[in-house]
């Protein structure tokens, strides 16, 4: 079973709100098995335009990982970010 990613690009406009919304979304990571690969830091831009933060986030499936995404605990976080935050966010799957 091939395993999911989460892929986002994200600017948070209110990083102290921004808190808040990580502290929620961190019970789904861990009932859905999320490992993080890749959560802030530094960045290289190469083509088209960036966002302050890139997250990439390992799931043991395709579909745990977008089970995780539509998820009651998740909601409740994505809507604290989505009020903080412009986000491009998708769900591929590994090879």
């Amino acid at each position: 079973m091939a395993k999911g990613y989460w892929i986002a690009r994200v600017d948070i406009h209110d990083p102290e709100r921004y808190k808040d919304y990580v502290s929620a979304a961190k019970v789904a990571f861990e009932k859905y098995g999320a490992n993080f690969l890749a959560r802030g830091g530094a960045y290289t831009e190469l083509e088209g335009p960036a966002r302050m933060r890139n997250v990439v986030i390992e799931f043991p499936s395709m579909q745990q990982a977008v089970d995780c995404y539509n998820s009651p605990e998740y909601q409740i976080a994505a809507k604290i970010r989505q009020e903080v935050a412009t986000a491009e966010m998708v769900v591929v799957e590994g090879i």
